[in-house]
């Protein structure tokens, strides 16, 4: 099974059998007149928290840096934020500051990462318990890099987003997001909107299942948690990863927005960022959204 279909077929079968999180069908036939028209303005990255300005191998290979670290959603409360910013762009502008003082790292440099060094590029505490996890997704990727640049392994995907997602599930475990495979999509869509590479099926993609997405669809009626998880999400208290609850949030999400997709007739890639910059909105902000202490997103 190819990995968007494994991806939502195990979307559907979570659904189907969910005990905690329920689709409100009356509320997801409606979201689109609530939604209003797709941003006219294609989706892109932001260019002061991701280091676009360079040779096209350089930039791919900072994306695919950052991407390999794109987790801790669980940990952001117990974070250094920048002012005013969230947990993920606080690391990425940090990385993009370094990368634009002393470079992007090549794979040797990742195959030697120390959390010390990393904690103090993100400044971040040196003891933190994110950062040892960083120092080895990054160690994990240069050992997987090995002497092949970057866009080696784009050219290797043959244009294909999936087979560059595969390529990155198979091949390093903190992307093995089995059933889900967020990080993997989005290391693909990621490159493509830079620029730096061209996949032909980006229709293919999923939403990229995180702790975002599900929040903006429950904040706005579309998934029902019931009254034991939501009370649990609303007091900050973690969910255990793999859990039927935590499961249930992610695979009911991306069920409902597979859905939507198909209303709406926007590709779920589309609607990921479309309902990803809602979610930058206060009132979603100022709500709980459910944290899980995972190395997946």
């Amino acid at each position: 099974m190819r990995l968007t279909d494994e991806v939502r077929a195990t979307a559907a079968q979570i659904a189907a059998t969910a005990q905690f999180v329920r689709i409100d069908e009356d509320a997801l036939a409606a979201y689109g007149d609530r939604l209003g028209t797709p941003p006219e303005d294609p989706p892109g990255l932001d260019p002061v928290a991701h280091h676009l300005d360079d040779e096209p191998e350089q930039v791919a290979t900072f994306l695919l840096t950052l991407d390999t670290i794109n987790f801790g959603s669980g940990w952001w409360p117990t974070i250094r934020k920048r002012p005013g910013m969230s947990g993920y762009f606080t690391m990425a502008t940090a990385l993009a500051d370094h990368a634009r003082a002393e470079g992007v790292w090549a794979a040797a440099d990742l195959r030697a990462m120390h959390a010390d060094h990393l904690a103090d590029v993100l400044g971040q505490p040196r003891d933190h318990e994110l950062m040892a996890l960083y120092a080895q997704a990054l160690r994990g990727l240069g050992g997987w890099l090995g002497a092949r640049r970057t866009l080696d392994v784009v050219v290797a995907a043959g244009g294909a987003a999936e087979r560059f997602a595969e390529s990155l599930a198979r091949g390093m475990a903190m992307y093995a997001d089995r059933g889900f495979y967020k990080r993997a999509q989005i290391a693909a869509s990621d490159l493509a909107l830079a620029g730096v590479a061209t996949f032909g099926d980006l229709d293919r993609l999923t939403i990229f299942a995180d702790n975002l997405v599900p929040h903006v669809l429950r904040c706005d009626g579309v998934l029902v948690y019931d009254d034991r998880l939501a009370a649990h999400i609303d007091a900050e208290r973690p969910l255990r990863f793999g859990g039927p609850q935590e499961r249930e949030v992610r695979g009911c999400a991306v069920h409902a927005a597979e859905q939507l997709a198909a209303r709406l007739d926007v590709t779920a890639n589309e609607l990921d960022h479309w309902l990803w910059n809602r979610g930058q909105a206060p009132d979603y902000k100022g709500r709980p959204r459910h944290r899980c202490r995972c190395v997946f997103y």
